[in-house]
């Protein structure tokens, strides 16, 4: 199973460097087109907006028929995007590919995640799904440094490059292997009318929230720090959030299939707001780096167990609620962000930001708790009925 997922991987490496690498080079990208660094950052809500729109609207036509050729047309716009953005003369063009990247980024996570799926027979279904989840978290610890140093060194032109080449690499391994990859089911119920189920709306839900507090937060984990007494800390917290994401995407895909992901989903969203607790109350440095693992694993391990709790018992509409859920964790991102700004902007210490992050946590413990019940009775009702099919064929 590993060796037909890999291809799926390494483009999701490329979607991790991309979505995050540019707050790094910001200052560098408004100084080449003469502008300012909010005006360059318009480009991180360009590209989250078309995300948004374009994997909830687009994944499932562009993937009907052949899965490989969708995912091949999300990766050749991701690039071509991409490569406009490394030539951006002025802003109007670095904004306007920053939209159509976002829109390729927004089609290849739902039909890659759902690919994944679909090559992994049912028993390794989280496996196949958390490794998607590993290219993203990966792409984002590993190549976001990488490419801030070369941001540096020689350009930030460069750094959309590295991008580029990551995602022609991942293009060629489609090319070769993806033919490997079965058509995506197209079942009844498996569009638009997928997100009615309460279970669904839910999930999103707490996909919004899990964004708006990991993620959210992660935007200010260096102030937090250095408002703590812990500045000296800042670079080691950031790549102890990271190699927990990564383990955590990389560890979490046995579990589901062995555990499940329904009993998992609360246990990792406590987990999350223990994490939050303790950096919001222990100042000590041991304490932070332990949370902050903590934070960076399951934040990154909820992502899979969350898409296996909504799609394991529907999985013909697994594009769909893919999209949707991943729209949603990164639109909470950027509300994350923006209310993290508006309570610094209203005098709040940024040592107090944990403190909000656990109070929307809280809300994220009870949807989680939701959504694991809610998933209980969706596979109790999704095997009575297949019983009653194989009755049906066997009279």
């Amino acid at each position: 199973m590993i060796r037909k997922v890999w291809p799926l991987v390494v483009a999701a490496v490329s979607l991790g460097i991309d979505a995050y690498v540019l707050a790094g080079v910001l200052p560098q990208m408004a100084d080449s087109l003469a502008t300012t660094v909010g005006a360059i950052g318009l480009g991180v809500t360009a590209f989250t907006a078309a995300y948004a729109v374009a994997g909830t609207t687009l994944s499932k036509p562009a993937a009907k028929g052949s899965a490989q050729r969708g995912l091949l047309l999300a990766l050749g716009l991701f690039n071509g995007a991409n490569l406009i953005t490394a030539l951006s003369p002025n802003l109007p063009v670095f904004l306007g590919s920053r939209v159509l990247s976002g829109a390729g980024a927004g089609v290849l996570t739902a039909v890659a995640t759902t690919a994944a799926a679909s090559l992994a027979p049912e028993e390794q279904r989280g496996r196949a799904m958390a490794m998607v989840t590993f290219g993203l978290s990966t792409g984002t610890v590993a190549g976001v440094p990488v490419g801030m140093l070369i941001g540096e060194q020689i350009g930030w032109r460069w750094t959309m490059g590295l991008v580029v080449l990551v995602g022609v690499v991942s293009m060629a391994a489609l090319a070769l292997r993806g033919g490997e990859i079965p058509a995506i089911p197209d079942e009844p119920g498996s569009g638009a009318s997928a997100i009615r189920s309460p279970q669904v709306l839910f999930g999103i839900l707490l996909a919004f929230v899990f964004g708006v507090t990991s993620l959210g937060l992660y935007t200010y984990m260096l102030p937090t720090a250095a408002d703590r007494g812990l500045r000296a800390w800042g670079f080691a917290l950031i790549w102890v959030w990271g190699i927990g994401g990564v383990a955590g995407s990389m560890l979490i895909g046995k579990q589901i299939d062995a555990v499940g992901s329904r009993r998992l989903l609360p246990v990792l969203a406590t987990a999350l707001l223990a994490s939050f607790a303790v950096v919001a109350f222990l100042p000590q440095p041991v304490a932070w780096l332990a949370a902050v693992l903590v934070w960076g694993a399951t934040g990154w391990a909820g992502v899979p167990t969350l898409q296996d709790a909504l799609t394991r018992s529907r999985p013909g509409a697994t594009t769909t609620i893919v999209a949707f859920q991943m729209a949603a964790m990164y639109l909470g991102s950027a509300v994350g962000s923006a209310l993290g700004t508006a309570l610094l902007g209203g005098g709040t210490p940024a040592g107090d930001l944990p403190m909000w992050a656990a109070g929307a946590q809280v809300v994220a413990v009870a949807l989680a708790v939701i959504v694991g019940t809610m998933g209980e009775g969706a596979a109790t009702a999704r095997a009575g009925r297949k019983d009653r099919a194989e009755a049906g064929r066997a009279c």
